[in-house]
């Protein structure tokens, strides 16, 4: 067993979070987990009320882990939204809102733990991307663009502190059964009138059908603590459905525009 470690998970009260949370602390480890609401039940976690898109929230929430424990050791970048719609059919503040949470969130989090982090000459910073992150998915081009973007940050970071004796690494999942298919959020132009909305309809139908099939979020959370345990990291690992990654994995290695096709034969989009 690793020694006790002081973490902090964000977005922990449902899916893939709150599996964090509940395995981290069945390891005996310190885990405070963060949400804008309460799980519906207690956990046996400390939960802490965190807005990772309000700049106080997020310095309110790591003054309080530092107060009480003296320090904090890992940090997982897990909350999320997902906003579905053409990019012409997104709206300006509709593609701010998913970058503020996706995004600068991560990035509000990551900011605000380096000090301490530095000052103890360790730390582990987890930042939850996707298998999106390294693909672009049609009719969820800013969730892929707020991934793409967290992966450019975490690979910037990551030789910045090296000499302070922290570690950001990438987690890219594939689909998980959460409950993204009940909260993923429509732009508001996508419905009725929309030029794109026969395509959309069907992508979104095929994504929530594979996102109910997916994998749980236990396997992602196993992931997790792993990397926890760990005494060296990579810049990324991925996890979850294995043809998903292993199509992912292709990508480098095939020609852009056939596997442009074959993105778009796989949700049935036609030019």
């Amino acid at each position: 067993m690793a020694a006790e470690k002081v973490i902090l998970v964000t977005g922990a009260t449902s899916g893939i979070g709150r599996a964090c949370a509940d395995l981290l602390h069945g390891q005996s480890h310190i885990v405070y987990g963060g949400s804008r609401a309460p799980a519906a039940a207690p956990p046996p976690w400390r939960w802490m009320a965190l807005d990772v898109a309000n700049d106080d929230s997020v310095a309110r929430a790591i003054a309080q882990i530092l107060a009480e424990q003296g320090r904090i050791d890992v940090v997982v970048n897990n909350a999320g939204v997902v906003y579905a719609g053409s990019v012409e059919d997104t709206s300006m503040e509709e593609a701010r809102a998913q970058f503020e949470t996706n995004f600068f969130g991560a990035l509000r989090l990551c900011r605000a733990v380096l000090a301490p982090m530095r000052a103890q000459k360790s730390g582990l910073i987890i930042n939850v991307s996707s298998l999106a992150g390294l693909l672009g998915l049609p009719f969820q081009g800013l969730y892929s663009a707020g991934k793409f973007a967290l992966e450019g940050l975490t690979e910037s970071l990551r030789p910045e502190i090296a000499a302070f004796g922290i570690e950001a690494v990438l987690l890219e999942p594939g689909d998980i059964a959460t409950g993204v298919v009940a909260n993923r959020i429509r732009a508001a132009a996508s419905g009725e009138g929309s030029a794109y909305r026969a395509n959309f309809e069907k992508v979104v139908a095929l994504f929530e059908k594979e996102e109910t099939a997916g994998a749980a979020p236990a396997m992602v959370a196993r992931r997790v603590a792993s990397l926890i345990a760990a005494r060296n990291h990579a810049v990324r690992y991925t996890t979850g459905p294995m043809p998903q990654r292993a199509l992912t994995a292709l990508k480098p290695f095939l020609p852009s525009r056939f596997f442009e096709r074959c993105l778009m034969m796989y949700y049935g989009i036609k030019r």
